[in-house]
């Protein structure tokens, strides 16, 4: 299992890095902060990107979420792996309900998200769920 947890843990820290040079205004990998949001938020009618406290906030937890796995002596290890679990599923798999589509409508965004984001969020769910049951 060290594997997977390796492997998550690389995996979450890419949009973690994302998330804080977002945080700090700095627009990648798409320049143009217009195109950048309709890109990796899709809300209908975005113009500007998430301000950087909650661009923080995201970096932060998902920073945590990275390190979690290697560390199960943490206090409430066990609840956060499942809550870990539950809360990347749930994320994932709402992407494909009409609910989400009409929230999240502006391309490229809904392209992104059923071709690359929803199935990366439920695979890092899968893992969380793996991790949890086999104790780590």
């Amino acid at each position: 299992m060290t594997f997977l947890a390796t492997l998550l843990t690389i995996t979450l820290l890419v949009p973690a890095a994302l998330h804080l040079l977002w945080a700090i205004g700095y627009w990648t990998p798409i320049k143009d902060e217009v195109a950048l949001a309709r890109a990796t938020v899709g809300a209908k009618d975005i113009t500007r990107m998430p301000p950087a406290v909650p661009c923080a906030v995201v970096a932060m937890a998902l920073l945590f979420a990275a390190i979690l796995p290697h560390i199960p002596a943490f206090p409430l290890h066990s609840l956060l792996m499942s809550g870990a679990a539950v809360v990347f599923l749930l994320r994932g798999a709402i992407a494909y309900t009409p609910f989400w589509r009409k929230i999240f409508c502006e391309e490229p965004f809904v392209t992104l998200d059923r071709r690359l984001y929803s199935p990366l969020i439920l695979a890092i769910g899968v893992a969380f769920l793996i991790l949890r049951l086999q104790g780590a």
